[in-house]
């Protein structure tokens, strides 16, 4: 398999921080505003530092950039970089609701490569190198072969959903389900458990990056509403563009569709 060592090296941090994660869960979650609306945990710097810790351990040479951690300006040099998320869904995890995640992706040249994505609850792992598939709890899986919007089960955002966002797409899809973090809901598109992710809100590349990976070897595609991909490791970490994840046709004719409704 292309990329073994990363991979098993990722999916070792992801357990640790995992079972982290989960400890915090099931006891008194202590938690604070970053800014307004951004909520971060003990148990998110808790994890960081875990995750941090195996992959400088095993790859001393290799850029990090986390959402946790100050970014580190020689990584924009680095050939290769993990990007990680510690825990993606802090809402969720306060609240309660069990789809958040650890998300650890290694990116080469700007190209995901290695992505690992584990829900410390259900204790379910979703992984995937470049040109290796993807995999969920070491079975193969591949996206939904759903091709057609108005039978497409879209994963979408519980916070967009109660902001309106999908109100000009009213009965364009058979279901809007609201679903956690964006790495656990590009995780369950690339398992076919659901068959489009839209997303209309900025994301960050610690929030997406191992979920790409997941899709793609999945068999899907991730890209902007124009049709293009993220190349990662950028200086500026935010992806404004808004982004469609799953089977290749369903994503061009969401897209096809939305830019048409937008031009209108």
């Amino acid at each position: 398999m292309p990329y073994e060592n990363e991979l098993e090296v990722a999916l070792r941090a992801a357990r640790e921080a995992g079972a982290i994660l989960l400890r915090h869960y099931q006891g008194e979650v202590e938690a604070w505003e970053k800014s307004e609306d951004n909520p971060v945990t003990a148990a998110d710097l808790e994890s960081d530092r875990a995750i941090q810790a195996c992959l400088t351990d095993a790859f001393p040479d290799d850029g990090i950039l986390s959402e946790e951690t100050v970014a580190q300006p020689s990584r924009l040099a680095k050939k290769r970089v993990w990007i990680v998320d510690p825990m993606d869904g802090t809402k969720e995890f306060t609240q309660k609701i069990p789809e958040f995640a650890a998300s650890i992706a290694m990116i080469e040249d700007g190209e995901p490569v290695v992505g690992v994505i584990l829900n410390p609850v259900t204790g379910v792992a979703v992984w995937a190198t470049r040109g290796g598939g993807c995999f969920r709890d070491g079975k193969p899986v591949t996206v939904s072969p759903c091709a057609a919007l108005e039978d497409a089960v879209v994963i979408a955002s519980r916070t967009e959903i109660s902001r309106d966002k999908f109100a000009a797409h009213e009965g364009w899809f058979q279901e809007i389900r609201p679903v956690g973090s964006i790495a656990w809901k590009l995780a369950c598109v690339a398992c076919g458990e659901g068959d489009l992710n839209v997303s209309f809100a900025p994301k960050n590349e610690w929030d997406v990056a191992a979920g790409d990976i997941l899709v793609r070897e999945a068999g899907g595609s991730y890209v902007d509403f124009q049709g293009a991909t993220r190349t990662y490791n950028q200086e500026d970490p935010l992806i404004e563009s808004f982004m469609a994840a799953g089977n290749p046709e369903l994503v061009s004719a969401f897209c096809t569709r939305e830019n048409e409704r937008s031009a209108s």
